[in-house]
């Protein structure tokens, strides 16, 4: 079941789509359950720009965690990171691995990566839907995009095994984490993790797409990365370090989940301009897509 929110003269109303393409009204009371899709609940978080926006988030995430699944993606990211930023370090870590033909080793993951799923926890309300025109803040010269897969819990989780936390996913959504990549190193190197680097903004699809639909073939998906009209990358879903069963549970752990909460899997390995040399710049357009799921366009503003 694919739905969306759209803005009628009586509220929000929540649509799913049939087999032909059109759209037709539902209950707010899916069988999702909580308060994923409650209308008043949407509107009393949402901002003024959200309020005010022709379109509209499919639903109004309680939180927002995003984890980090992919070995390929910190593998290349770290390694575009040091060749924008750090060109002389850069020429030394293409010499070794030329030499050597393995990975510079401090471009790898810190061994927590593999023992567990790791995380951060990034500003829920900042999210905006596609379409949404976003502007770099000012302290950043290096606007960057993350093409992610977004899940969002229909019911409640506490201690939970990875066969119960993966029956709680109620529908999925493409994310795109925002990423100022100039501030991002020394905010990481404090110790604290990401955070002006990430939490001015982030976006997800129009469109939510129910569980059942995607939970088959989520080790499998496809997307691209398309600017200005050019596909810069393909992406797939596969090679997860840990399953998504897995990430809910360790995050159930000791700690209350509700219904609403969003979580990402992370960068698929090539969605993000930091791995693939395709920087933005003002005036590009920008479309991420997952087979599937949806998709999110965005214009970038100076």
């Amino acid at each position: 079941m694919k739905l969306r929110r759209i803005r009628t003269t009586g509220g929000l109303e929540l649509q799913t789509r049939d087999a032909d393409g059109a759209w037709h009204p539902v209950d707010d009371r899916t069988p999702l359950g909580g308060r994923i899709f409650d209308a008043d609940w949407e509107l009393a978080r949402a901002d003024e720009h959200l309020r005010h926006s022709t379109a509209l988030l499919p639903f109004q995430p309680a939180s927002f965690r995003d984890f980090m699944l992919y070995e390929q993606h910190v593998l290349d990211a770290s390694r575009g990171l040091v060749r924008r930023f750090h060109p002389g370090q850069y020429r030394l870590v293409e010499t070794v691995e030329t030499i050597t033909r393995r990975t510079f080793p401090l471009l790898k993951p810190r061994p927590l990566f593999y023992a567990q799923p790791m995380y951060y926890m990034s500003n829920a309300m900042t999210f905006v839907p596609s379409g949404t025109p976003i502007a770099p803040p000012a302290y950043t010269n290096a606007l960057d995009y993350e093409l992610e897969i977004g899940f969002v819990l229909a019911r409640g989780l506490f201690n939970a095994t990875p066969a119960e936390a993966l029956d709680a996913i109620g529908a999925f959504v493409v994310l795109n984490d925002w990423s100022a990549r100039d501030v991002q190193r020394a905010e990481m190197d404090s110790g604290f993790g990401p955070q002006k680097a990430k939490h001015f903004a982030s976006s997800m699809s129009e469109v939510a797409v129910t569980a059942e639909e995607i939970l088959p073939d989520v080790d499998a998906l496809r997307g691209t990365v398309t600017i200005n009209g050019a596909t810069v990358s393909t992406v797939s879903s596969a090679g997860m370090q840990h399953g998504l069963g897995e990430v809910l549970a360790h995050a159930s752990r000791g700690e209350h989940l509700r219904p609403g909460e969003l979580f990402g899997t992370g960068t698929l390995p090539g969605g993000s301009g930091m791995e693939t040399g395709h920087w933005l710049h003002p005036g590009d357009t920008l479309e991420l897509s997952i087979d599937g799921i949806g998709r999110i366009e965005h214009t970038v503003g100076s």
